[in-house]
């Protein structure tokens, strides 16, 4: 029965990575049409937020002041922080690396794991399965074509970025025991939005409210807000608390794979056969890190 229930949560987990990857494609479609990238980012938490409080209980504040303070922390490393440092590396540096580089959370969450919670050891599969999905993810992201322009700024920029969501899954490890998933999502998109608040005023982009009567405009915000913020942040939250941040982490591998699929779906962006052959390794690579390299043994 416990093994049942946790397959169900790696299906929770697979379907969430695959709806983030397609959050690519329709925040690209919403600045064609104007907004800003921290425009998209208020209106998506904010539409979450109004929206949980229809199925969380009305508790308002943490247990003690600490706890409340690591909501905010958690506001910051899996909101407005998190995106503010990935959309100003996009401005800065390629997509294809930022994409790159961001894969790289999975390692830095099992690194301070390991060092802020030692029982946690860092097993040699894990590592290894790392560095496969990690060399997918460069042959899905680059997809054919190699050009890596080392921009210094923009790069450091994704790895802080990276670190963020790192920091997130130690945070959420932490407050998982004490509070429901549904509490700890309500207080991520109140934190998001109030840490957010800063970065809006002190900023040079202009929030276009109205654009906000377009059918399309209308049609992509519902669905970063409700299904790719709401409901997704609540399967992630209900998977960590279930599988661990380490092991929940490795399918953010996924998500350059399933951006590739929509990419090449909706805007008709080419597959290669490096893409391909990247999508295996990635698969590979998550399979090695979850369940390890087992080789049958011949007896004599």
């Amino acid at each position: 029965m416990q093994k049942s229930k946790a397959y169900w949560y790696h299906i929770i987990t697979i379907l969430t990575v695959a709806i983030w990857g397609t959050t690519f494609v329709s925040t690209k479609v919403l600045i064609g049409y104007g907004l800003s990238p921290i425009e998209i980012l208020f209106y998506r938490f904010l539409l979450a937020y109004v929206c949980i409080w229809f199925i969380c209980p009305r508790k308002l504040f943490a247990k003690n002041i600490k706890d409340e303070l690591l909501f905010v922390g958690t506001g910051l490393s899996a909101g407005s922080l998190y995106f503010v440092l990935e959309n100003t590396a996009l401005k800065i540096t390629l997509a294809s690396n930022v994409s790159l580089i961001i894969c790289t959370a999975p390692i830095f969450t099992a690194f301070l794991s390991h060092f802020i919670y030692r029982k946690e050891h860092i097993k040699p599969h894990l590592i290894f399965g790392s560095i496969i999905a990690l060399l997918g993810v460069a042959l899905v992201v680059f997809n054919g074509s190699f050009i890596l322009q080392i921009n210094p700024l923009g790069d450091i920029l994704t790895i802080l970025a990276a670190l963020s969501w790192a920091f997130y899954g130690i945070i959420l490890k932490r407050l998982n025991g004490h509070y429901s998933t549904l509490f700890i999502t309500r207080k991520v998109f109140f934190y998001g939005i109030i840490t957010l608040l800063p970065f809006i005023l002190f900023s040079s982009d202009v929030f276009h409210t109205h654009l906000l009567t377009d059918p399309t405009i209308i049609a992509n915000l519902l669905f970063l807000g409700v299904v790719a913020s709401l409901l997704c942040y609540i399967m992630w939250n209900s998977a960590v608390k279930e599988l661990g941040v380490i092991q929940t982490s490795n399918y953010i591998y996924f998500v350059p794979l399933v951006t590739l699929l929509t990419s090449a779906i909706v805007i008709n962006e080419q597959i290669t056969t490096i893409a391909l052959l990247g999508s295996v390794f990635i698969l590979f690579g998550v399979y090695i890190a979850e369940r390890g390299l087992k080789l049958r043994q011949r007896t004599a």
